[in-house]
């Protein structure tokens, strides 16, 4: 056996620096002997065990803990031990208090006979708890006491796996704490089984995933049945990303609730031990992991753009040079370093092309162009990718018709404790997903792109120079129709920031970019500047959404697949810009005011500042620490408001939502007003809307387009605090004339008004309390954001009709025809 107990490695286990896939088989139950004693004697389990060694399978999984000499013989035969610790899961064990507290102290128990021994591959502190249970209990006491035995058995081993394993039934608790996920799941077609990995996957984030069962029985289905199936349960789960699997069982015999099972045969033995085709087809399955030896591997070219990453480039490029793919390259695009990145790229077998210094977007068309791949994959300086990233990548492409393809990028645990605590924060790189597998947006430090398709969208935008180039690509594509995937087995380590300092950079990089793409985007983002993804955003730094959440059951708990629904708010009103200047403005005046004032501020600054906060420390609460000590959490948690106002601040940097240019700087009374224009050609609505949009985007206005549930079909910002929005109605008058009326009114940004409201109720209290500089000053402030609601405003709407007077005036080739303005109301 190998030096070394298995050990978590991102989405897959290790030994060493070895990466290890579990090829297992289950053990047991057996009816116990005379003595008690539920396993074979030991001349059984060695002829078992050597068996199992020369079919290819390196790990069993028993049901109740093992004696001391079946681990040696495991040892012996190289293979490593899921170590079950049972216990009354089946009845209502927490209605008694003596009961779970007798539970803790056998699991200790069970751990501390066997800790040491090298062959554990890892603790099970439960397997399927009946739904029913758990149902009768909550969801969360179920949590909590699994996080009981899970901590009893760290108590009495700190450096053994722990995990626990699930079924479909109860797949909605959420056990963040465990060290990898395991579930027990019988689908018996390939499209099923495929996609409710997809669903584990995501579920398990950035924690391995395992299949603790898995199986066919022969006595129903027939034995040539049982070995077709097992041979593409045992493909689909590895190429599914999941770090291994169990087969349920190693032998026909089986024993349970106080009987020999003999109408059920999932063995690859018979009970005589005798082996059955299964046992033939696993071995040639498990000869080929993760993937088969005869696949067609498409050519990759996967490219690395640095600007000034020397201090990690040498470790993304030892990755890139362990890759375990037959056909690809690597083109490093140093974009005008000035530190020692194109002296370490030189050593290494990889093409350098070496530019001025033009941006990350422009460094990485280069590679787009020079590359000869069919499929062009991208990875930072900052990360390393896992030895099968590219065949993750290349089998999804061969299976699929996605344009471009993405995985997850996870932070080495030997980063220290300040890259944790930023891991743990918002703000970093994040795949969003539509479905299971479709994807809305896949971070640059792990995405690949079919050439053809990329170079078809126009590669990327180089107006995007550090950030923002992803999300920017991913939607062009997408507005092409194509299609993105995730794949969970394609994984790299992605280095976070170390420092504060570093953190607070990247974020403002972050902000100037999501000010590029907001105004390139206007569509894509909501009123207060926040995008609206249409998927769902998975990765850690999280805020804990605000709101309900509920478990699917079934009627009366009947349901076989039970899941988790959210029915919460997807922003939080804590941690946007609205929120720290009520904060600051509140604090102040609890500051400055005295007696009843000071009372009148201090509820709700109160109530604004402590209850949104709620959700940052849930976040923290259950976000996983390596070095979890009170002063990393307390610091992330300062990281969770930091970085809005880093994010901020490099929004404003960068011109975010500038007023209108000074030409175009006219004020329109607020109110509606219909705008008629008379053609004497046919145009569809779509179409004097696209024209329109176009015109105002030529002028580098901010436009947004009304969504499928929306009354209006475009809006038009000259600020922050106020718009203004149109839509469109078409009077037919025959022959292809057409009368068209633009309603236009002005829209006041709702989150622009709880300022004033809160100002003049400050205003007045100060007054009250003869306060007269602190009612003075916020007076002036309410008179400061109403002139600003009233200017942008006015300026939208003076914008809006502007344009469609010059919609007139265009030139037939522009797609609407022989107009004439007819002027408003």
């Amino acid at each position: 056996m190998a030096d070394g107990r298995p050990a978590v490695s991102g989405k897959y286990l290790s030994i060493g620096e070895k990466k290890f896939y579990i090829r297992g088989v289950t053990y047991g139950t057996f009816r116990p002997d005379a003595q008690g004693f539920p396993f074979p004697s030991q001349e059984v389990v060695e002829r078992d065990f050597s068996r199992m060694a020369t079919s290819g399978i390196n790990a069993l999984r028993v049901y109740t803990p093992p004696p001391r000499w079946l681990l040696d013989l495991a040892s012996k035969y190289g293979l490593y031990v899921m170590v079950g610790l049972p216990w009354e899961q089946h009845i209502a064990f927490l209605d008694q208090p003596d009961v779970p507290t007798s539970i803790e102290r056998r699991v200790r128990d069970a751990v501390r006979q066997s800790a040491n021994h090298p062959a554990i591959l890892c603790y099970v502190v439960g397997n399927e708890i009946p739904s029913s249970i758990v149902r009768w209990y909550g969801p969360r006491e179920i949590e909590k006491f699994i996080r009981r035995l899970y901590q009893a058995v760290k108590a009495e081993a700190p450096q053994a796996l722990v995990t626990y394993v699930n079924y479909p039934t109860t797949k909605y608790l959420h056990l963040p704490f465990l060290d990898f996920c395991c579930f027990n799941v019988y689908l018996e077609t390939p499209e099923k089984l495929d996609a409710y990995l997809a669903e584990l996957q995501n579920a398990a984030g950035d924690r391995p995933l395992v299949m603790a069962e898995i199986g066919l029985d022969s006595h129903r289905n027939g034995e040539a049945l049982q070995s077709e199936t097992l041979q593409w349960q045992i493909r689909t789960i590895f190429t599914a990303g999941c770090a291994g699997m169990f087969i349920f069982a190693w032998t026909d015999e089986w024993y349970r609730g106080g009987y020999d099972i003999e109408d059920w045969d999932f063995g690859l033995t018979r009970r005589n031990r005798e082996p059955k085709a299964a046992l033939a087809a696993v071995h040639s399955a498990f000869s080929s992991t993760p993937f088969p030896s005869d696949v067609p591997w498409p050519r990759i070219s996967v490219a690395v753009c640095t600007h000034n990453g020397a201090r990690t480039l040498r470790d993304c490029l030892d990755g890139l040079n362990r890759l375990d793919y037959p056909n690809y390259e690597v083109i490093v695009v140093d974009d005008g370093s000035t530190d020692e990145s194109a002296a370490i790229a030189q050593d290494y077998p990889v093409r350098l092309i070496q530019t001025d210094h033009c941006g990350l977007s422009s460094a990485r068309n280069t590679a787009m162009l020079a590359a000869d791949g069919e499929i062009v994959a991208y990875t930072d300086d900052d990360a390393s990718p896992d030895p099968h990233w590219l065949q993750y990548l290349a089998w999804t492409y061969l299976h699929t018709d996605y344009a471009a393809v993405g995985g997850p990028n996870i932070p080495p645990p030997e980063d220290g404790a300040i890259a944790e605590c930023v891991s743990n924060s918002p703000g970093e790189p994040v795949h969003v997903l539509i479905t299971d597998r479709d994807a809305e947006h896949i971070p640059g430090c792990n995405c690949s792109f079919r050439k053809d398709r990329l170079m078809a969208v126009g590669g990327f935008d180089p107006q995007f120079r550090t950030a923002g180039d992803d999300v920017d690509a991913c939607w062009r594509l997408l507005e092409h129709g194509f299609k993105i995937g995730f794949q969970p087995g394609a994984m790299v380590w992605h280095h976070r920031r170390s420092s504060l300092r570093s953190y607070w950079n990247q974020q403002q990089g972050y902000g100037r970019a999501e000010a590029l793409l907001e105004a390139k985007w206007p569509s894509k983002y909501n009123t207060a500047g926040n995008v609206k993804w249409a998927g769902r955003i998975y990765g850690r730094g999280l805020l804990h959404r605000l709101g309900r959440e509920r478990v699917y059951y079934g009627l009366w708990g009947t349901a076989p697949f039970q899941r988790l629904y959210s029915t919460t708010l997807k922003t939080a009103p804590a941690l946007t810009p609205e929120w720290y200047l009520l904060s600051l403005t509140l604090a102040g005046l609890l500051m400055s005011a005295s007696g009843a004032l000071r009372s009148v501020a201090a509820i709700p600054l109160f109530i604004w500042i402590l209850v949104p906060l709620f959700g940052v420390a849930k976040s923290i609460a259950e976000a996983p620490f390596l070095h979890d000590k009170l002063r990393y959490r307390l610091l992330t948690g300062v990281l969770h408001i930091v970085q809005p106002l880093a994010r901020l601040s490099g929004r404003f940097a960068q011109g975010w939502r500038r007023t209108v240019s000074p030409k175009m700087l006219h004020w329109a009374a607020l109110r509606t007003r219909v705008v008629r224009i008379w053609s004497e050609q046919w145009n569809a609505p779509e179409d004097w809307l696209r024209s329109l949009e176009a015109l105002l985007v030529s002028e580098n206005a901010v436009v947004r387009r009304g969504d499928d549930f929306d009354t209006w079909d475009l809006e038009t910002r000259a600020g922050t605090a106020g718009a203004a929005r149109l839509k469109i109605g078409i009077e037919e008058h025959g022959a292809g004339k057409q009368m068209v009326l633009f309603r236009l009114w002005p829209r006041v940004n709702w989150l622009s008004l709880p300022l004033p409201c809160l100002f003049v109720f400050v205003s007045g209290a100060a007054f009250f309390e003869q306060h007269l500089w602190i009612g003075s000053f916020f007076a002036i402030l309410v008179l400061l954001v109403l002139f600003r609601v009233f200017t942008d405003c006015s300026v939208a709407t003076a914008r809006l009709h502007y344009s469609i007077e010059r919609l007139t005036q265009r030139k037939p080739a522009a797609g609407v025809n022989a107009v004439v303005y007819l002027g408003s109301s």
